[in-house]
């Protein structure tokens, strides 16, 4: 499996992929579509990423600086995390391990700066699936959080319990 960014020509697989049932309940069908916008956004506080399989697109990333995104969508945080957003795209892709790789390469690719100190998450409250994944892979439930319209869970990864 590789990460590649994202281009403006992903934006139809993206729309596509919005419309599958597992991507809304990952998300709680609240994203605004705006796909060109959020790919077509050059700041250097995130990345938008397209998990390929064999050469065949099969989910999505995107990684963030909380501290510095321009929405605040994290509200003040600490200097120095990431945050991550994933989902996989392909129904086909589920339960193989996908999302599993596709993390490891998410937080080598954030704990590759060695000025990162935690990753951070936000699953929907009612995506207990989700929760046991992240824990899984060793991140800490911190609080109960609302997001917008959405009652999440933030964990968090610290860099001393990611095992590369």
């Amino acid at each position: 499996m590789k990460l590649r960014t994202a281009t403006l020509a992903d934006v139809a697989l993206l729309r596509y992929w919005d419309t599958k049932a597992h991507v809304q309940a990952a998300y709680g069908g609240n994203h605004d579509g705006d796909w060109e916008a959020e790919i077509g956004n050059e700041a250097d506080w995130g990345e938008c990423l397209i998990a390929e399989e064999e050469g065949r697109p099969v989910g999505f990333l995107r990684i963030i600086d909380p501290a510095r995104e321009e929405t605040h969508y994290w509200g003040d945080v600490e200097a120095d995390l990431r945050a991550i957003d994933i989902w996989i795209g392909e129904e086909n892709a589920l339960g193989r391990g996908v999302g599993g790789e596709m993390m490891r390469l998410a937080l080598s690719r954030c704990f590759a700066d060695p000025r990162v100190k935690a990753v951070l998450l936000d699953p929907l409250a009612v995506n207990s699936r989700a929760h046991r994944f992240y824990e899984r892979l060793g991140f800490r439930f911190v609080e109960k959080r609302r997001f917008g319209n959405d009652d999440c869970f933030v964990y968090r990864l610290e860099r001393e319990g990611f095992a590369g």
